[in-house]
């Protein structure tokens, strides 16, 4: 635990998210580099998941793959070059099937559009085993009542006794780095772009959580927001810095959370 607390120290005199104006002049993100060995303490990994034919009447295949490869590569290379730890991050990001043996080697999977997440008996029991050994789950991109209901559903399946809970801005998840003080709606590009933050009748943010029989907080969920789409449109100057600021700082505050409870 010393050791992980070492490497959270911040290596830079000033805080790089300190305001917008100075995360708007960080250096171009560029891809990660695609070839040759990818090793470090933290992989960013999206999670395979399969999503069925349902959901507003139309079809919703390959939910997983939202704002992918661009917002993976563009979080990686942010979290590297404006974070300010000396925390080791992967130079490529991952993709992995929730039935993948490969998911026990990482601390944190990530979600996208979990409203359409449809988990077999099976796949329910691997993530159930996957957080007893001590990994953490995040869920982001997924607004309005018919999609967190297909979520509590889906953990239903994983614990059938655990209950999503709100999480006030005291929990330490929201201090395990930066300190975050308010539960900001972030939108995708196309709203921003008209001045408007929900879709999907989702007009309130939520920050919620389940935690273990130990009251260890095992998943983080960013509802009514998209964390991702920030992550993804962060060098596009038409997308507010506010937005890219908050998911920026919420990604490593997760990461940080996660790696040293």
């Amino acid at each position: 635990m010393l050791v992980l607390l070492l490497l959270l120290v911040p290596t830079l005199a000033q805080n790089p998210f300190d305001d917008y104006r100075s995360f708007r002049q960080r250096p171009t993100l560029v891809r990660p580099v695609a070839t040759g060995p990818s090793y470090g303490e933290f992989t960013f990994i999206r999670t395979i998941y399969d999503s069925p034919n349902y959901g507003y009447g139309y079809r919703r295949r390959n939910s997983w793959a939202t704002d992918y490869p661009e917002a993976d590569n563009n979080l990686i290379v942010g979290l590297r070059e404006w974070a300010g730890t000396n925390l080791k991050i992967a130079a490529r990001p991952d993709q992995i099937p929730i039935m993948d043996d490969r998911l026990f080697d990482y601390p944190i999977i990530y979600f996208v559009e979990p409203g359409f997440l449809d988990l077999s008996d099976e796949q329910a029991a691997r993530l159930r085993e996957y957080v007893a050994r001590g990994g953490f789950m995040y869920f982001d991109d997924f607004w309005g009542v018919y999609e967190i209901a297909n979520l509590e559903t889906q953990l239903h399946k994983v614990w059938p006794n655990r209950q999503i809970k709100e999480l006030p801005l005291s929990h330490p998840i929201f201090h395990s780095y930066l300190d975050i003080d308010e539960t900001l709606q972030v939108p995708n590009i196309f709203n921003a772009l008209r001045g408007q933050t929900s879709e999907k009748g989702g007009t309130v943010p939520h920050r919620l959580g389940v935690e273990d029989e130990h009251g260890r907080l095992v998943c983080f969920i960013s509802f009514n927001t998209d964390m991702g789409d920030a992550w993804e449109w962060i060098n596009d100057p038409r997308y507010p810095a506010k937005y890219g600021l908050h998911a920026y700082k919420s990604a490593i505050n997760v990461i940080i959370y996660a790696m040293s409870h």
